[in-house]
């Protein structure tokens, strides 16, 4: 190329709760997929950490938008503010006076549809990509972990994100046996919120029962190091007035356990459907969990103990989607499992 400062690579992990995206092997943006938008004007007026703080706060003339819903765009318009937004403050220190010719890796859903892989290509070329790549998230997840997407072995992964659970099994750099639930972060927030109305008599937002998640999310009432009980303030349901809820880990076991249960059904659909050969790699190899529903407390030791094959949490398990993605971006005419 006679200009290598215009071309610009970028490896974009489009979560339904963060986007993260790589650039030279390093993570150059990290933030909540969300948008603010003026109602009167229509335009974007914050992206990300900025919108999240306005998220369930605003007035009637802004509006908080998570463009992504279920690991899949749920609103063009807004995923395409978003993602040009996120380019343009990766950019920041470029030379206003070039624009970049842009190349893209982006992680899908293994589960989605010809629509919506359209609306993924759609909105990252809209947002000013020439050239656009995609990538399912599990096989992303599996080279993010570290693993040999194209040896002749089994590898599974079960990638917990935020609108999705991913569940796959790879072998020869080609996804053998897939499966893609809607039951993943947000559904566990949303349990819990539903847990602490039922329960506590209290009403809170989605980024109350967010923290609760990180603070005492568990799903086995049987830890080795407990976390201390999380206090929530909100209006009671019955006066309005304020109150006070202790809230502890064995609760959060106790009201995620059914989506929990969900999951391992979904894990073992795709056990019954894997050939002899790469089930017994499997067992030798144990199974791999990424994303963040891999962090709550217990859960490899509760999907062990269930499914009787070891399961081990990848190391940075937030940024194992991404990682892969910045890893296909680098050869991106070698892995035939890319998608154009």
């Amino acid at each position: 190329m006679a200009f290598p400062f215009l071309n610009q690579e970028l490896a974009i992990d489009l979560g339904t709760a963060n986007t993260v995206i790589f650039q030279h092997d390093q993570i150059v943006l990290n933030e909540p997929s969300i948008v603010a938008i003026d109602n009167n004007t229509g335009k974007c007026i914050a992206l990300g950490q900025k919108a999240k703080l306005m998220h369930e706060r605003v007035n009637p003339g802004i509006k908080t938008i998570r463009p992504l819903r279920d690991g899949v765009i749920a609103d063009f318009n807004a995923a395409e503010m978003m993602i040009r937004g996120f380019v343009r403050a990766v950019n920041k220190k470029r030379s206003p006076f070039f624009t970049p010719n842009l190349k893209v890796v982006v992680g899908i859903p293994s589960g989605s549809t010809e629509v919506e892989i359209r609306a993924v290509r759609d909105s990252s070329e809209h947002a000013g990509a020439r050239e656009v790549h995609l990538i399912y998230e599990p096989m992303a997840a599996a080279m993010g972990i570290g693993l040999d997407v194209e040896s002749p072995v089994g590898n599974m992964v079960v990638d917990i994100g935020g609108g999705t659970t991913e569940i796959a099994v790879i072998s020869l750099g080609g996804i053998v046996v897939q499966e893609s639930i809607r039951t993943a972060g947000d559904v566990f927030t949303s349990d819990i919120q539903y847990y602490l109305r039922q329960q506590h008599n209290i009403k809170v937002g989605e980024i109350t029962a967010e923290k609760i998640k990180i603070n005492v999310g568990a799903v086995t009432t049987s830890l080795d190091e407990e976390p201390e009980p999380f206090v929530v303030r909100g209006p009671n349901l019955m006066t309005a007035h304020p109150i006070d809820a202790t809230v502890t880990y064995a609760e959060i076991a106790q009201c995620l356990d059914k989506s929990i249960s969900k999951i391992e059904t979904a894990i073992l659909h795709v056990l019954e459907q894997t050939p002899p050969e790469l089930y017994a790699d499997i067992v030798e190899r144990g199974i791999f969990l990424s994303g963040g529903g891999s962090l709550l407390r217990g859960i490899a030791h509760r999907f062990s103990e269930n499914v009787n094959i070891p399961f081990i949490v990848a190391e940075d398990p937030l940024c194992a989607v991404a990682r892969g993605t910045c890893l296909a971006l680098k050869n991106t005419s070698h892995y035939s499992f890319l998608m154009r």
